[in-house]
């Protein structure tokens, strides 16, 4: 084994990182009422004008395969938290939007979701790691597209 590789600076501060998203993952998706990538699409839609986005691109927003968004779309449709529209841009697409009831599940998931934020996430750091946090973060996100 090459030991200097396996102690190597990059491969720990990516081993802290995934630990530390590993363990916050579920602190901040307790009690959401809804599952967490249900929750990922309700914020995506909520927080687009319009509250609608077009399938492809919100199935590329929350990493799912589009067959697999399709079976997530159908079970959330199904719920009522979301429904399809034809795109009036491209007959061949269809959008995605969010309905009342999906705004009230968002509502409720938002106002746990910010609280487990704060008790887990920012509360622990101040203003200026905070700051330089989503600095590193749109970096490494915006880097890797």
């Amino acid at each position: 084994m090459r030991r200097r590789l396996l102690h190597d600076d990059d491969v720990t501060l990516y081993g802290l990182f995934v630990e530390a998203f590993s363990r916050l993952r579920p602190l901040v998706h307790h009690d959401l009422g809804v599952p967490d990538t249900w929750f990922e699409v309700l914020l995506r839609l909520g927080r687009t004008p319009g509250h609608r986005m077009r399938m492809t691109d919100l199935a590329d927003a929350v990493s799912f395969s589009s067959g697999g968004f399709t079976r997530l779309a159908d079970r959330m449709a199904k719920e009522g938290l979301i429904r399809r529209e034809p795109d009036p841009h491209d007959r061949r697409a269809a959008l995605a939007v969010l309905t009342p009831k999906g705004g009230a599940a968002l509502d409720h998931a938002l106002a746990v979701h910010v609280a487990h934020l704060r008790t887990h996430v920012t509360g622990m750091l101040p203003p200026e790691d905070r700051a330089h946090l989503e600095r590193i973060l749109r970096t490494l996100r915006d880097g890797n597209r």
